[in-house]
C-alpha cells in the first residue's frame, strides 16, 4: 500500500469511527449535555469513568419513539422509579455501570438504525424476537456484555446481508 492510500484508509476509518459516536452523541442529547467532544473510544470510555451526565440519559429516554422507560430498565440498568427521581438533577452523573449501559443502549440503537434505516423501525426490531438470537429479544439481551456481543454480532450480520 502507498503512503496515500494508507492515510486515505485511515482518513476513511476516522471518519467513520466519528460518524458512529456523533450518532451516539446524538442520541445521548450532543453539545447540550457533553462538555468536552467525544470522537474516539477513549473520549467515550473517559466520559462514562468520570460519569455521564444523568440527562444523557433523560436526552435518549426523551426521543425514544416506540421504546419506553420500562422497557429499557433492565438494559440501563436503571429502575424507572429511579430514573424517575433522577430526571430533576441532570448535571449528577450516572454511575460508571449505569453510564456505559446507557452509552451500548446508544450505540446499539444508532447500529440498528443504519441497519433498518430509521430509529423507529430500530426500537421495534429491539422489541420483537429475532430468530438469529434464537428467538430472544434483542432489547432482552442488552443486559449482560456477552448479550450485547450476541446483538452487536448479529446486526453486523445483518449489513452484511448474512441473516444467520
Amino acid at each position: 500500500m502507498t503512503e496515500n492510500t494508507m492515510a486515505a484508509v485511515g482518513s476513511d476509518t476516522e471518519r467513520g469511527e466519528t460518524g458512529t459516536y456523533q450518532r451516539v452523541i446524538d442520541l445521548l442529547g450532543g453539545s447540550r449535555v457533553f462538555k468536552r467532544p467525544v470522537v474516539t473510544q477513549l473520549d467515550a470510555h473517559n466520559a462514562i469513568k468520570t460519569g455521564l451526565p444523568g440527562g444523557a440519559l433523560h436526552h435518549l429516554v426523551t426521543h425514544l419513539r416506540v421504546l419506553t422507560p420500562a422497557s429499557i430498565e433492565s438494559a440501563v440498568g436503571m429502575s424507572v422509579r429511579t430514573y424517575q427521581r433522577r430526571k430533576g438533577a441532570p448535571d449528577k452523573p450516572l454511575s460508571p455501570e449505569q453510564g456505559g449501559r446507557t452509552w451500548k443502549l446508544a450505540e446499539v440503537l444508532a447500529q440498528a438504525s443504519e441497519v433498518f434505516g430509521s430509529q423507529e423501525e430500530a426500537e421495534q426490531w429491539l422489541e420483537r424476537p429475532a430468530i438469529g438470537l434464537d428467538n430472544n429479544r434483542p432489547l432482552d439481551l442488552l443486559d449482560t456484555p456477552t448479550g450485547v456481543e450476541m446483538v452487536e454480532d448479529y446486526l453486523g450480520r445483518m449489513a452484511s446481508g448474512v441473516y444467520t
